[in-house]
C-alpha cells in the first residue's frame, strides 16, 4: 500500500506543479483535464498524507524495538498495537478513495424526463418525478434550470411529456447518474372511477454537462432549422421564427428547443443538449469497448432497464437493481434520495472493489 500511496502523492504534486507553469493555459483542454484530476484526488492525498506519517511512525518503532534501550521499548510496545490498528483502518479508507473515479462524476448535468406508456397517468407521473428531482437538486444547493418544458397537451389530464433540465453543483452527475432508466408507478390515477390499480411509466436519462473541452462539434456538421413557436408563451412565440432545430449530420441526432423568444437563446440551448448527447453516445462506444466491465454496475445508464417502482396504494418504493425497498414514498417522492443514491453507490463501489 505504501507504494501506491508515495505515487497518489507524487501525481498530486506533479499536477499542482504542472498547472502552475507560465504556459499551462496556452492548451485549455489539457489544462481543464490536469484540473479535474487533481481535485479528484484532494480527499485521497489527505488520508495518504497521514497514513504516510503513521507508516513512518511504525517503521521508527519497529528499529526502537530491534534497538538496546528499554525503556524505549517498553513505551514503544505500549503504542505500536494501537498504530497498526490506526494504519488498517487507514488502508480499509484508502481502498474506497483509491478506485478509479468516474471521470464525469463532477461534471453538471442535462436530467431529460419523459412519459412512457400509460396515458395520461404517465404524463403525470413524468410531472412527479420532475418535481422530486428538483426538490432533490434544492435540498443539495444545486443551481436548475429548466431548458424544455413541453405539456401533456393530448388528454387534457395534465402533466408533461418531456422535460429537459439542467443542473450545476458540487458532485451532480455522481449522484444523479444512478437514476437513468425506465421509472414505473403503480396507483388508481385520478380518472379511474372503479379504484383499479394501473402501472404506468416514465423514462429518465442523465447526461454529463460536456463542455466544449469535452467533445469539439463541427459547424460543418449542423444542419439548422428556424420555425414558428407552438404552444404557450405569447403571440411574439408564434409570429417570429425563434424555434431552432439542430440535425448532427454524422450521428442524425436532432435537437429542438423553442421555449425562449430569442433564437439565439434556443440555439445555445440546444446546441447545450446535442454536445451532451454525442458526449454520452461516445460514452457509451468506450463502455462496450471495455465489454463485460460495466454489467455488473447499478449505473449502466441503460434507459430501457426498469430501475425503481413507486407503489402508492403500499407506500412504497423498489429499487430492482439493489433489491432495495423503503417504505417512505412520500417523503422520496418530496426528494428525499439520499437514501436511495447512497445505497447505489455503495454497491457500484463493492462492484469495483471486487473487480479491482
Amino acid at each position: 500500500m505504501i507504494d501506491k500511496v508515495l505515487t497518489v502523492i507524487e501525481r498530486h504534486d506533479g499536477l499542482a506543479e504542472a498547472m502552475s507553469q507560465p504556459d499551462a493555459m496556452n492548451d485549455m483542454k489539457a489544462f481543464t483535464k490536469m484540473a479535474r484530476e487533481h481535485r479528484s484526488l484532494d480527499e485521497a492525498v489527505e488520508v495518504c498524507k497521514i497514513y504516510k506519517s503513521k507508516h513512518e511512525q511504525l517503521e521508527e518503532d519497529e528499529e526502537i524495538l530491534n534497538g538496546d534501550d528499554p525503556e524505549l521499548k517498553e513505551l514503544v510496545r505500549e503504542e505500536i498495537g494501537p498504530l497498526k490498528d490506526e494504519i488498517l483502518s487507514l488502508e480499509e479508507q484508502l481502498k474506497i478513495l483509491l478506485i478509479p473515479r468516474d471521470p464525469n462524476d463532477d461534471k453538471n448535468t442535462i436530467l431529460e424526463i419523459r412519459s412512457g406508456t400509460g396515458g395520461d397517468d404517465a404524463a403525470l407521473f413524468a410531472e412527479n418525478l420532475y418535481r422530486m428531482y428538483m426538490r432533490y437538486a434544492e435540498r443539495q444547493g444545486w443551481k436548475t434550470e429548466t431548458m424544455v418544458y413541453h405539456e401533456n397537451e393530448g388528454g387534457g389530464g395534465g402533466g408533461i411529456k418531456e422535460v429537459i433540465v439542467t443542473i450545476s453543483g458540487e458532485g451532480v452527475y455522481g449522484d444523479l447518474k444512478f437514476e437513468s432508466g425506465v421509472h414505473r408507478v403503480q396507483r388508481v390515477p385520478e380518472t379511474e372511477s372503479s379504484g383499479r390499480v394501473h402501472t404506468s411509466a416514465a423514462t429518465v436519462a442523465v447526461l454529463p454537462e460536456a463542455e466544449s473541452v469535452d467533445i469539439e462539434v463541427n459547424e460543418g456538421d449542423l444542419k439548422i432549422d428556424t420555425y414558428r413557436a407552438s404552444g404557450a408563451g405569447g403571440q411574439h412565440v408564434n409570429k417570429t421564427e425563434s424555434a431552432i432545430r439542430i440535425t448532427h449530420i454524422p450521428t442524425g441526432v436532432v435537437v429542438t428547443c423553442q421555449d425562449e423568444t430569442s433564437q439565439l437563446k434556443n440555439r445555445d440551448k440546444a446546441m447545450k443538449v446535442l454536445r451532451s448527447r454525442l458526449y454520452e453516445q461516445e460514452m457509451d462506444r468506450q463502455n462496450k469497448e471495455r465489454a463485460d466491465a460495466r454489467k455488473t454496475m447499478v449505473s449502466t445508464g441503460d434507459r430501457s432497464a426498469k430501475i425503481r417502482t413507486y407503489n402508492f396504494p403500499q407506500g412504497r418504493v423498489t429499487d430492482h437493481r439493489i433489491n432495495l425497498t423503503l417504505y417512505k414514498l412520500n417523503d422520496i417522492m418530496d426528494g428525499d434520495l439520499t437514501e436511495t443514491i447512497d445505497a447505489c453507490k455503495l454497491e457500484e463501489q463493492k462492484n469495483l472493489l471486487e473487480e479491482a
